[in-house]
């Protein structure tokens, strides 16, 4: 007897149909083809074991399975429902009727429950795509597929939940969510709030700046001067997800298995700060099953990397074409998956290995050669990728023991999405514009072009701070940033000279005066 049952294959975002069919005549041998691997090869293990413990006999027969089409590869144990259902219907023990109607997914436990996996909402999406009725998942990953609306949602248990659904003797209801509803009442509730920073106050200007114009920065400076501490507070100030972006965001982390059990959307931009000994592939993505990075996990969102010259001079240089092209195309010799990963990248390090290079309170004990050769870890490249230099210096202590707190994220926030409505207004024309940090070389002559004055200013700045041929583009886009925050549509020469403050890193002499 032949029956087919429906489930998809996930290969970075975008998920294939997989038909299993499973064709059971007289025998006692079991044959599992189509490019299948070991997970799904040690699956009927499982399939016996649920099934034996729910009180229904494994088949004694002879078994042939075809993952189809044969020529992608299966991984994971995201097959286990399907097949077992498909080994039920075979054996007569589940209705055919409505097999032909849904999409099923799940890992099966030995005791017959369901456990959650990977990649539910990009199985949802293609559930929909290919006009079946519903989808069936395990319960932890309901809410997680049921944000796809025109799709039937029914998270079970167990596989006898699902037997029983399959033949009528039960009524299951379908997970209806109110996407706007669960999207919007999280937007603005952040643990982390700019109020509780004291001082700083040129600090969280720059970081307003970044903000509003989606712009890279790096802060540097001693230990203890709260770099760190104003780098986690930035997802409270940068605007909101739109439905968009959430969307997409939530589907990076479904594929790579980081949404918490009930979550049904992000939304708030993630803020992803990996530890400085993370890999290559760590932080781009890839290994045996193509899952995304952490530039990837990033998308929408901020990647920070804090103690920036700890991190390995190779793992730092894969960033530099991501930070460019904001995506990510990762090829193996199996696969070859892309990734969205359009992130604010933001780093924190200190002058020096003992970190108090220049610090009035402390003295360095550290070489010239020592601190020139832990500067050089971050390659001009890179750094010409950073469109903000910031420099921290400690609070003072009649600052640190004020005890009036310091402006609100929400304050922030509002002047953050004034400039960036300017932004999407000016770009609406260019697809995949959405803030200065993107505009191209032709964008920068149209819309930030400075005045006579302003060009002036530059030039003096560049031949007098020594200040690379590279941070002139970079000087333009952040001045064009600094305008839009104060609503104007021309860039002024007090743009440029807050901007050109901006590149000290640049300046020819950075090394040799200290912070």
């Amino acid at each position: 007897m032949l029956v087919k049952t429906f489930c998809a294959a996930v290969m970075g975002l975008e998920a294939t149909t997989i038909t299993i069919e499973v064709n059971m005549t007289r025998g006692v041998m079991f044959h599992l083809s189509g490019l299948a691997d070991t997970a799904v090869k040690e699956s009927y293990d499982r399939i016996r074991a649920a099934m034996s413990n729910i009180g229904f006999k494994p088949p004694t027969a002879d078994l042939t399975i075809n993952l189809s089409p044969a020529d992608i590869r299966k991984e994971g144990s995201s097959y286990d429902l399907p097949l077992a259902v498909g080994i039920l219907a075979a054996h007569g023990k589940v209705s055919e009727t409505m097999l032909s109607d849904y999409m099923m997914i799940g890992e099966l436990g030995l005791d017959g429950k369901l456990k959650p996996v990977s990649g539910a909402l990009s199985v949802a999406i293609r559930a929909r795509q290919e006009k079946f009725k519903g989808l069936i998942v395990p319960m932890e990953n309901v809410n997680e597929a049921a944000v796809v609306n025109n799709l039937d949602i029914y998270g079970m248990e167990n596989l006898s939940d699902v037997i029983s659904f399959m033949n009528g003797a039960e009524r299951y209801e379908p997970t209806v969510i109110d996407t706007r509803k669960e999207f919007y009442e999280h937007q603005y509730s952040f643990d982390l709030d700019f109020a509780d920073v004291r001082g700083q106050e040129s600090v969280k200007r720059a970081l307003e700046v970044a903000a509003a114009g989606g712009h890279n920065l790096i802060m540097i400076g001693s230990p203890g001067s709260g770099k760190s501490m104003m780098a986690k507070r930035l997802p409270s100030i940068l605007p909101p997800l739109s439905l968009a972006e959430s969307l997409e965001t939530t589907q990076i982390h479904s594929v790579a298995g980081k949404l918490s059990s009930g979550t049904s959307l992000i939304s708030q931009r993630p803020f992803r700060s990996p530890h400085h000994t993370v890999s290559q592939v760590a932080m781009t993505g890839g290994g045996n099953r193509a899952l995304p990075g952490e530039v990837s996990m990033a998308h929408n969102g901020v990647l920070f990397l804090d103690e920036l010259a700890e991190f390995s001079k190779s793992t730092l240089e894969v960033l530099r074409q991501p930070l460019e092209d904001r995506k990510i195309t990762i090829s193996r010799a199996k696969y070859t998956v892309e990734y969205p990963c359009s992130f604010m990248f933001v780093a924190s390090m200190n002058p020096c290995p003992c970190g108090y290079y220049g610090d009035p309170t402390h003295h360095c004990v550290c070489t010239p050669g020592q601190i020139s050769r832990y500067l050089s870890k971050i390659s001009g490249p890179l750094m010409d990728r950073i469109d903000i230099h910031c420099e921290v210096q400690a609070v003072p202590f009649a600052q640190l023991s004020q005890m009036q707190p310091g402006e609100p994220s929400a304050a922030i926030r509002e002047r953050v999405i004034k400039a960036r409505q300017i932004q999407e207004e000016r770009y609406k024309a260019f697809k995949g514009i959405y803030c200065n940090a993107q505009m191209t070389e032709k964008m920068i002559h149209q819309f930030a072009e400075p005045d006579t004055q302003s060009l002036d200013m530059l030039r003096m700045a560049m031949e007098r701070l020594s200040l690379s041929a590279r941070a002139y583009n970079r000087i333009l886009k952040v001045a064009r940033t600094i305008a839009d925050l104060e609503g104007q549509a021309q860039i002024q020469s007090y743009h440029i000279a807050e901007a050109i403050g901006y590149r000290s890193l640049d300046r020819g002499d950075w090394a040799e005066r200290g912070i």
